[in-house]
């Protein structure tokens, strides 16, 4: 695709003459730039989502599922120039870069067996005799229109995240990348079409950001997935009306080492979950208690660690830590750590920066009312401090505003019991650290870090709703096709393989049978 790259409505790939640069983070260089959608183009772009819901909504769970495969398999052939796009828009090093494109196809692929899986189930509707020859079927059923708003640092996993669930449930979906790094989610809705995806079902609209809030507002969208700042996620939900909303919004996650744990497990996760894509990560660990007994080997072991990164071009296969997304962004965590060590802290390792190169970063001697342990530093930082008992780390872990993850070093059952009751976060990973994410477990937080949960399963159960469908089958029968329907099979627990039953009222003459349950 030519620069400015356009953008995608409606299967055509149009262009307003509104452009905006994407710059190379490493060196501010102009890789080139894409058109950005006007309020007209936006317009267009609701009007075929809400053409394009039933649309998708109609498409059988088998035709969902092969799109959504053959997406996967069109970002594996492509992964190359993915990735290159990744590292150019982003910043990303090219390792962490595949790592991306292989886990966005894995997403897609996950995507398309769930579309297989969104069952229902029956409710029993005779506990009381007004409920007598009831039967109730609650069925999934997609919200119409998903409007998915997505950040830099994974620009196209986190695209995958959020349009790969709303394709299998059978919604429409209007994707607005970051217009930071939009290029990898244009190239995702080209490969979507190609894969057969309707026309309607997608578009890709690079905008500016009072046209994103705009669009967030408009009450023709039925669904909002914002993945992003705090600040904004939270701001978006009070403009989004009544419709439903997801945020993932980030924290500042801890880990705690216990006296008993793998230290050397738990140093070399630490350093690498610190300073992963630059620190650039939601579930970027931040800041680290050791047990008092472990402290300053510890300590010593990270700060050794740390001067094993390289610091560099992202293009370069042996670079651990690309750039920052921007100077501003890095010159914000700077400020953060200068502001600390006038307040006392000493700094161990790093802390300074080279434009959007930010040198790994080690803190002692903070407090817990500092910037650098209250707020998400979004940069390759973290506070190391020691404590005497678990029950002072956990309220030290769950001082924050933040409950993205939490994480614990310790083999002791007792520790880990504690731990799992006082955990304030939407995870607690035992034995490794916050970082850790597989694409297809629930993932979200609690309190400032958000609301509901991705993963493929989990987003489609925020992306559809509840339908019930109430039969009254002593009155008449019901003919055996109409039974056929997906959300009338009903899946019983065996030790044999799968049965599937059929539930409901026939009359005795041919193909009816009056009052029978019928194991095929």
């Amino acid at each position: 695709m030519d620069s400015p790259h356009p953008f995608l409505i409606d299967g055509s790939w149009r262009r307003s003459g509104t452009t905006a640069d994407v710059v190379f983070p490493y060196d501010g260089s102009i890789i080139g730039s894409v058109e950005l959608a006007e309020p007209r183009d936006l317009e267009d772009a609701i009007a075929t989502a809400r053409r394009g819901a039933p649309v998708m909504r109609s498409l059988p769970a088998h035709r969902r599922s092969a799109i959504l495969a053959g997406m996967a398999e069109l970002v594996r052939v492509e992964a190359d120039s993915l990735a290159a796009a990744i590292v150019s828009e982003a910043g990303k090093t090219i390792t962490l870069a595949r790592a991306e494109v292989g886990r966005a196809a894995a997403v897609l692929r996950v995507s398309a067996d769930e579309a297989l899986r969104i069952g229902g189930e029956i409710v029993d509707l005779d506990w009381t005799e007004s409920g007598e020859g009831c039967t109730g079927y609650l069925r999934r059923v997609p919200v119409g229109v998903v409007l998915a708003i997505t950040p830099f640092n994974f620009p196209l996993n986190l695209v995958c995240h959020k349009l790969g669930p709303a394709l299998a449930a059978g919604n429409a979906v209007i994707v607005r990348p970051s217009t930071k790094a939009p290029l990898s989610a244009l190239a995702l809705g080209r490969l979507a079409l190609m894969a057969g995806c309707p026309p309607e079902g997608i578009a890709v609209v690079p905008c500016r950001t009072a046209d994103a809030e705009r669009l967030a507002g408009d009450p023709r969208i039925d669904f909002l997935s914002f993945t992003g700042s705090p600040a904004v996620g939270w701001d978006l939900r009070a403009k989004a009306g009544r419709k439903r909303v997801a945020l993932e919004l980030g924290g500042n996650a801890a880990v705690i080492v216990e006296a008993d744990a793998d230290l050397d497990a738990a140093v070399t996760k630490i350093v690498d979950g610190g300073c992963m894509n630059a620190g650039q990560v939601c579930i970027s660990i931040q800041r680290v208690l050791l047990h008092r007994s472990l402290y300053d080997e510890g300590l010593a072991r990270i700060v050794e660690g740390m001067k094993t990164l390289s610091v560099g071009d992202p293009r370069n296969p042996a670079t651990i830590i690309g750039p920052m997304i921007s100077e501003e962004m890095a010159a914000g965590a700077e400020a953060k750590v200068v502001e600390a060590l006038d307040g006392g802290a000493r700094c161990e390792i790093g802390g300074t920066r080279d434009g959007t190169l930010f040198n790994p970063t080690v803190l002692t001697g903070t407090t817990p009312d500092m910037r650098v342990n209250t707020t998400e530093i979004f940069a390759p930082v973290i506070t190391v401090s020691p404590y005497d008992h678990l029950e002072e780390a956990l309220d030290f872990a769950n001082d924050t505003e933040y409950g993205l993850q939490q994480g614990i070093f310790t083999y002791d059952i007792r520790g880990i019991a504690l731990a799992m009751e006082r955990c304030r976060a939407g995870a607690l990973i035992v034995n490794d650290v916050p970082t850790f994410r597989l694409d297809h477990m629930p993932y979200g937080g609690v309190g400032a870090s958000g609301i509901g949960r991705e993963g493929p399963r989990y987003a489609i159960q925020e992306m559809t709703e509840h339908q019930l469908v109430v039969l009254r089958g002593t009155e008449r029968s019901i003919p055996i096709d109409a039974l056929h329907h997906p959300c009338f099979l009903q899946r019983r627990p065996t030790v044999a393989p799968p049965v599937w039953k059929y539930t409901g009222w026939w009359s005795s003459a041919r193909p009816f049978v009056r009052g029978k349950r019928i194991l095929f």
